[in-house]
């Protein structure tokens, strides 16, 4: 175990931080020879907005329950993206994020650059859609501002006409609103933080676009286009809807579906231009138990359409590629160094005085739920709530998403519990999940593996394994193949791995993919607790 000294500390940021750049051991679109593969990000981003300032592409996503959240991802060529931070560190209303609330939260959000000011929209479908600004993407962000409250208000996009005017373009969930595949329409001030009518309906989608949501606004050649997905996360359609006249009346065309490709319902995203003059589409595929995962498209305008993706019967309609010539830009283009390759982080040898920006936690954070250092992560044991079914309700569990589709990861930790029943681990989390831990008892430590079958549903867990063990410091895997099947191992030596138990199948959770992590969690009130050093966190090909 490395040496270090601990700093007393807030482990998650305020405001973004730009990040080194990483390089992924497990997945990365760039093939190294001017073109790129499919997806762009084999990671859960779902619901991805993006534009392009300068040279200069940034990404945003739906990060639901999970703090930090709304990650903020930067690119310069497209294909090679790196995790630079998240803008906002805790939930809002803190007090009622401060329980897990899975599937709630930050959903779609929109990212846009405006009069020198960066702006987020995102929804939360209990509470409204909020705003929150930056005069640099590093931060700071303000707080949240309620733009409108409301339930079943979802997926707003903000849009600033050659006037000046502003309005907001969203949909609702059916959920909440109890009405859906509606797309409408608001004014708001100036400066785009309150809403200033109750708006107008421009589409209707429930005659043949069922589920429209996800609306982002732009214009071009005279035109207000409203891209919007339809038909659902794993089997819709992507539309373009266009009008000369803001409020419409709005023709509609499908310009990416499925066709004869691999993806599944290829929608939702954002449509993005270089300085070269090149149009792009980014947007997700919904992958089960990895999540939503991104893909970058190629588009080309036909009379005013736009067409994404390769149309290959040219009825203007287009389907997704797998490989493709990288875009140009500065960063690719003769004259300009070749882009170097980066990947949203993953690893982590905790060597950092910060959280790694790839993990996040269950519910807003404690500061001493995990205390980094220089060489190691500390992590001290939290009471499980007494409403606490399993873990599946758990705050502490820090986590991060599924890298790629086949993967080992890889941690060392040393056990310093306190009292009976503290107990650390490493666990997949989805509707079901999967752990191995040790735990503390009456008569020593136990190295136990746990599955819990229907968690989201208050399931109990299942004691697979359980033996007695002499040593506190452990080498924890798993290894994730095709399919999302994992297999969990240990190591006292950190050489020799004893696979514990029957495999187990990841399952999404609530909106997200599974998810991968650590805990240390214990039963007892006190008035100090026992920790788990963890050592590093290392993802590996299989």
């Amino acid at each position: 175990m490395k040496k270090i000294i601990l700093f007393v500390q807030v482990c998650l940021v305020v405001s973004v931080v730009y990040a080194q750049s990483s390089v992924s051991a497990v997945w990365s679109p760039d093939n190294g020879n001017g073109t790129y593969k499919n997806p762009v990000i084999h990671a859960d981003y779902s619901d991805p907005d993006a534009i392009r300032v300068n040279d200069d592409f940034y990404m945003v996503s739906s990060s639901f329950n999970q703090a930090p959240g709304l990650p903020i991802l930067h690119s310069r060529d497209l294909v090679n993206w790196t995790l630079i931070g998240h803008a906002i560190r805790k939930n809002v209303p803190s007090d009622h994020y401060s329980k897990v609330q899975h599937g709630n939260g930050v959903w779609a959000p929109a990212i846009r650059h405006h009069n020198q000011k960066f702006y987020i929209y995102y929804p939360d479908p209990d509470f409204g859609i909020y705003v929150i600004t930056a005069k640099d993407i590093k931060g700071p962000w303000t707080e949240p501002i309620l733009v409108e409250a409301g339930k079943g208000l979802i997926d707003p996009c903000p849009f600033w006409d050659d006037n000046g005017n502003a309005f907001l373009v969203h949909a609702y969930a059916g959920s909440r609103a109890g009405i859906k595949s509606l797309i409408v329409l608001k004014t708001m001030n100036t400066e785009g933080t309150a809403v200033t009518s109750v708006g107008k309906i421009v589409f209707d989608g429930h005659d043949a676009d069922p589920t429209i949501e996800g609306p982002k606004m732009y214009k071009r050649n005279g035109y207000y286009y409203i891209m919007a997905p339809a038909g659902g996360v794993s089997t819709g359609w992507q539309l373009a809807l266009r009008s000369r006249n803001i409020y419409g009346p709005y023709e509609r065309k499908v310009v990416m579906d499925q066709g004869g490709s691999s993806v599944n319902g290829p929608h939702q995203g954002a449509w993005v231009n270089t300085s070269s003059g090149q149009d792009w589409f980014l947007h997700f595929q919904d992958r089960d138990a990895y999540g939503r995962i991104i893909h970058l498209q190629p588009v080309k305008w036909v009379n005013d359409w736009p067409v994404i993706g390769v149309d290959k019967d040219g009825d203007g309609k287009g389907e997704p590629v797998m490989t493709h010539a990288k875009p140009i830009t500065k960063a690719i283009t003769g004259g300009y160094q070749k882009s170097a390759v980066s990947n949203p982080a993953d690893s982590d040898e905790f060597n950092d005085h910060s959280i790694g920006l790839q993990w996040q936690w269950e519910a807003n954070p404690q500061p001493y739920w995990a205390v980094p250092g220089n060489g190691y992560l500390r992590m001290f044991s939290f009471q499980i709530p007494d409403s606490v079914k399993n873990y599946w309700d758990v705050p502490n569990l820090l986590m991060q998403k599924f890298p790629a589709e086949e993967f080992s990861a890889t941690t060392k930790l040393v056990f310093r519990p306190r009292l009976d029943n503290e107990k650390t681990g490493l666990v997949v989390m989805g509707a079901d999940y999967a752990y191995i831990s040790v735990d503390k008892r009456k008569d020593g430590l136990y190295l136990s593996y746990i599955v819990c079958a229907g968690a989201e549903k208050g399931a109990a867990e299942k004691v697979v394994s359980s033996q007695k063990i002499e040593t506190a410091t452990f080498h924890f895997r798993v290894s994730v193949a095709k399919g999302a099947v994992c297999s969990f191992s240990y190591s006292t030596d950190g050489n020799s791995f004893t696979a514990l138990g029957e495999q187990f199948v990841a399952k999404p959770g609530r909106w997200v993919g599974a998810r991968i992590g650590i805990f240390c969690t214990r039963t007892q009130k006190t008035n100090d607790s026992g920790y788990a050093d963890f050592d590093f966190f290392r993802f590996s090909k299989l």
